[in-house]
């Protein structure tokens, strides 16, 4: 689906001054669950609203927009969305994993896997010789989560697109952390884009749903018969409050990644912290491919603190205005501790591999003044140096 707008524009008015009935500026929520046909045999496109909606509808079009596809599905969670691209695949297909992916999603294809749906390989994307093995299996379709949940590795989606369409793979990129703001995997290759619209879509805290946008029109056409099929499409209102949180998607991005750069340059100094995970930073093993394949480096982080649980438990109690949650993107600055939370689901073995210790924190950056979270920050680290001491 291709415009002339400028992204930021689309996300600010796709559908603005559209209402026909009474002229009105914000588009109208449609709550009906049902839609009178127009006489015998006259369907209309809206007959049943977990088939499609006005509201949803319009959501779907502005995220194809801004991601440069041919049109998407807005699913009722970010799960239902990669469980929906997992629909395209049979029962003797391969996917390619990230090793370190999100907790959730390396469950449900755990699970798909050990019920014979699909064959999960699960890889470290950043090991040549692990992913040359891997496409060796001819894979149907690879994941890739990039920047990674929770250590913010990069993947380069050019040349993982190139390998996939090698072996007649597609390629599904968890965008989620970054945004369409900040990144378009299909420009790159993708063949779909999937999204935690709970994230910084809807950017609230308020709205739990998912998306998949695909480049091609006949995919679209397959995910939403299917997302149809298994009724796992989202409510009429939560696509209405998550086109809400669309239309400041931008200035938030634009706000909390600069944040975010501050905080981890404040950590990357601080002596208690033995490691930040942030692309920005030019230490990053990822710095250069993100900042030729994104728009910016986001308002995710994570850092690795000197003492494992122990100093964990001790800063996750001193914060004041971080909180401690899981879900991320919101206006609100929140703190997790995903071997406890996120990715308590993985094994300590295959935690262990994917590098994710006791003693990593991740942020999810919001909107509170950069002094206070950094201030916020530095006081309870400063607690876990005098304990230490």
């Amino acid at each position: 689906m291709t415009t002339n707008k400028a992204p930021e524009t689309i996300a600010a008015s796709n559908g603005i001054g559209s209402d026909t009935a009474f002229g009105a500026v914000t588009p109208p929520l449609y709550l009906s669950t049902t839609f009178t046909f127009d006489g015998f045999e006259g369907k209309r496109r809206f007959d049943y609203s977990r088939t499609d909606n006005p509201s949803r509808a319009l959501l779907a079009e502005t995220l194809a927009k801004l991601e440069g596809g041919a049109g998407a599905v807005v699913v009722s969670s970010g799960m239902a969305a990669v469980d929906l691209v997992l629909s395209l695949l049979r029962p003797d297909d391969t996917v390619i994993v990230p090793h370190d992916c999100y907790g959730g999603t390396r469950r449900l294809l755990a699970e798909r896997h050990a019920r014979s749906h699909l064959r999960a390989i699960f890889v470290d994307q950043g090991d040549e010789a692990a992913l040359a093995a891997a496409f060796a299996e001819k894979p149907a379709l690879v994941l890739v989560e990039s920047p990674s949940n929770p250590l913010m590795r990069i993947v380069d989606l050019a040349a993982m697109s190139r390998r996939a369409k090698a072996v007649g793979a597609r390629l599904a990129v968890d965008s989620t952390f970054l945004s369409p703001a900040l990144q378009q995997p299909i420009a790159h290759g993708a063949d779909f884009v999937i999204h935690s619209t709970t994230k910084y879509l809807n950017g609230h805290s308020d709205v739990v749903g998912g998306a998949v946008i695909a480049a091609r029109e006949e995919d679209v056409v397959e995910l939403a018969a299917w997302a149809n099929i298994v009724g796992v499409t989202s409510s009429p209102f939560d696509a209405h409050l998550t086109l809400r949180g669309v239309r400041t998607l931008f200035p938030r991005m634009e706000r909390q990644q600069a944040t975010a750069g501050a905080i981890a340059a404040f950590l990357a100094r601080h002596p208690a912290v033995a490691a930040v995970h942030y692309p920005g930073l030019p230490s990053h093993p990822g710095h250069a491919l993100a900042r030729a394949q994104q728009k910016g480096f986001g308002a995710m982080l994570s850092f690795e603190l000197r003492g494992g649980v122990g100093a964990v438990r001790r800063v996750v109690g001193a914060v004041r205005i971080f909180n401690l949650a899981e879900s991320l993107g919101g206006v609100e600055s929140l703190i997790a501790h995903p071997t406890t939370m996120t990715h308590a689901a993985m094994t300590p073995e295959e935690r262990r591999e994917a590098g994710i210790g006791e003693g990593l924190l991740r942020l999810s950056v919001g909107l509170e003044a950069e002094a206070d979270l950094i201030g916020d920050l530095d006081q309870a680290l400063d607690g876990l140096e005098r304990a230490a001491a």
